[in-house]
C-alpha cells in the first residue's frame, strides 16, 4: 500500500520533487555520482589518458585499448546486474550492495591521483573498476525510487535527481578547470598535477555527498514470495527468481518488456550523442575549449530542464514527455549533420540540454512504475542490461558507419533512426496495463488474496 503521506503537498519543493527528507536524501546520490560521469568518463580523464598515461602508445592503439576497457566493464556489469539485484531483493541488502558498489568505484578513482606518464595499464584498470562500481551502484540506487516515492511523485523525484546531478557535477568540473588553467593561483605546481587532483576530488565528492543517501533512507524490507521461506539458500532463490522473471517478461510483464525494448533502442541514440559528441565536434574542426564549454553549458542548462520535464510529465504523462524528448533529439541529429561552425555547435548543445536529463529521468521513473516493488533491484538489473547494451551498440554503429562511408556527418544523421524506432516502440506500450500487470504479478507471487 502507498502511504497517504506520499500525496504531494502544494509547495515549491513538492513541484520539484524534493518535499520530504528521504526524497532529498535519494536525489543527493545523483549529485554525488554524476561527478564521476562528467569529469572521469566525459571531460578530463580521456584527455589525460591520451596525453599522459598512454603518451608512449600510438594514438590509435591507445584509443583501441580504452574502447576495449570500456566495453569489457559494461559487458561485465550487464551480466552481474540482474544476479546482484535479485540477491539484494531477497536478502534486503539494497543499501549494503549500494555501499559496496560505492567503495568499488570511489577507491580506484581516488588512486588515479598517483598515475604517471606511461602508466596506461594501471590507468585502464582504475578506470574500469571505477566504472564497474558506478554502474553497479545504479542498480541499487534506482531500485530505491519506488520505495521512497509514490506513483504520482516518481517522475518529479527522478527528474530532481538528474537536475541535482547536472548541477553538482557541473560545479565540480568548473572548479577542476580553474585548477588546470591557473594551477599557480591555487598553489598547485602544474596543470598535470591539477588534473590528478581533480580525479581525487571526484572520489571525495562522490563519497562525501553519498552520506545523506545512507543516513536519510531506510532499508526497504525483503518480502518472501509464496513459494519461498526464510533460511533458503540465497543464491538458489536468486537464480530461481531470475528464471521466473525471464520467462514472464513476454507474459506477466509484457508491457514492461516492451518498454525495455523501446528504451534500449532510443537509449542507443542518447548514448551515442553523449559519448560521441566531443569526437564528432573534433572531426568538424571545432576548438577543444569550445567543446568543453559546450559540455558545461549542457550541465547547467540541464538543471532547470530536468525539473521542467518532471513537471511536464505531471500534465501530459511520462510516456508523452519522453516522446517530446525523442522528437527534439531527432531534430538535434539534423542540426548536427549540417553543423559547420562553433555557433551551431552551441545550438546543438542547447538542444541536447533541453531533453537529455528529462528523457533519461522519465525513462527511469516510468519503468519503476511498471515493476513489482519487492523485486525492484532485480528488475533494475535487467534495466541496467539494456542501458549497458545501449552504451555499446550505439557508439559501435556510429563508428562502423564512419568506417564504411568515410563521413561522420552520415554517421551522426543515422542516429535519428534510433530515436524514431524507439518512439514507434514506445507508442505501442500501454503504461496503465503495465502497472496493472505489475500489481497482479506481485499479488500472485506474495500470495495476497489467495
Amino acid at each position: 500500500m502507498i502511504p497517504s503521506e506520499w500525496s504531494q503537498p502544494n509547495s515549491l519543493l513538492a513541484r520539484l520533487g524534493l518535499h520530504r527528507r528521504e526524497l532529498r536524501a535519494w536525489a543527493m546520490y545523483d549529485w554525488a555520482n554524476s561527478a564521476f560521469v562528467l569529469v572521469i568518463v566525459t571531460a578530463l580523464f580521456p584527455i589525460f589518458y591520451q596525453k599522459v598515461t598512454a603518451a608512449n602508445l600510438h594514438p590509435e592503439t591507445a584509443t583501441t585499448y580504452f574502447g576495449w576497457a570500456t566495453t569489457i566493464v559494461l559487458a561485465l556489469v550487464a551480466v552481474l546486474s540482474p544476479i546482484l539485484g535479485a540477491l539484494a531483493d531477497f536478502l534486503g541488502w539494497r543499501k549494503r550492495m549500494l555501499a559496496v558498489s560505492l567503495l568499488v568505484g570511489v577507491i580506484p578513482t581516488g588512486c588515479m591521483v598517483f598515475l604517471q606518464r606511461g602508466d596506461w595499464i594501471p590507468a585502464l584498470v582504475l578506470f574500469a573498476l571505477g566504472n564497474l562500481g558506478l554502474a553497479s551502484s545504479f542498480v541499487f540506487y534506482d531500485s530505491l525510487l519506488p520505495h521512497i516515492a509514490g506513483p504520482k511523485e516518481m517522475d518529479r523525484v527522478s527528474g530532481a535527481g538528474y537536475a541535482l546531478g547536472y548541477l553538482g557535477s557541473g560545479l565540480l568540473l568548473a572548479l577542476n578547470i580553474l585548477w588546470i588553467q591557473s594551477p599557480g593561483f591555487w598553489g598547485i605546481p602544474d596543470s598535470e598535477t591539477a588534473t590528478r587532483l581533480s580525479f581525487l576530488s571526484v572520489a571525495l565528492w562522490w563519497l562525501l555527498f553519498s552520506i545523506p543517501t545512507f543516513r536519510g533512507i531506510s532499508e526497504p524490507p525483503s518480502q518472501i514470495e509464496a513459494d519461498e521461506r526464510r533460511g533458503m539458500d540465497a543464491m538458489k532463490v536468486t537464480f530461481q527468481r531470475l528464471r521466473e522473471t525471464f520467462m514472464d517478461f513476454r507474459g506477466a510483464y509484457r508491457q514492461a518488456f516492451l518498454f525495455l525494448l523501446a528504451a534500449l533502442v532510443y537509449s542507443d541514440g542518447i548514448g551515442t550523442i553523449i559519448r560521441m559528441a566531443a569526437l564528432y565536434a573534433s572531426t568538424r574542426g571545432l576548438p577543444q575549449e569550445d567543446v568543453i564549454l559546450a559540455i558545461l553549458l549542457v550541465q547547467f542548462l540541464g538543471v532547470p530542464f530536468s525539473f521542467l520535464f518532471g513537471g511536464l510529465a505531471g500534465f501530459i504523462g511520462a510516456k508523452r514527455s519522453i516522446l517530446v524528448g525523442l522528437a527534439v533529439y531527432t531534430l538535434t541529429t539534423i542540426v548536427a549533420y549540417s553543423m559547420d561552425s562553433v555557433a551551431e555547435f552551441y545550438v546543438l548543445a542547447i538542444l541536447v540540454a533541453t531533453v537529455q536529463g528529462g528523457t533519461q529521468a522519465l525513462t527511469r521513473s516510468l519503468f519503476a512504475s511498471m515493476i513489482p516493488r519487492h523485486r525492484t533491484s532485480e528488475f533494475f538489473g535487467f534495466y541496467s542490461v539494456c542501458d549497458k547494451l545501449a552504451g555499446i551498440l550505439g557508439p559501435m554503429v556510429f563508428t562502423l558507419l564512419i568506417a564504411l562511408t568515410g563521413s561522420s556527418q552520415i554517421a551522426i544523421l543515422s542516429v535519428s533512426v534510433f530515436f524514431v524506432g524507439g518512439a514507434v516502440l514506445l507508442m505501442l506500450v500501454d503504461v496503465e496495463e503495465g502497472k496493472r500487470e505489475a500489481k497482479r504479478a506481485e499479488e500472485k507471487m506474495l500470495g495476497i488474496g489467495t
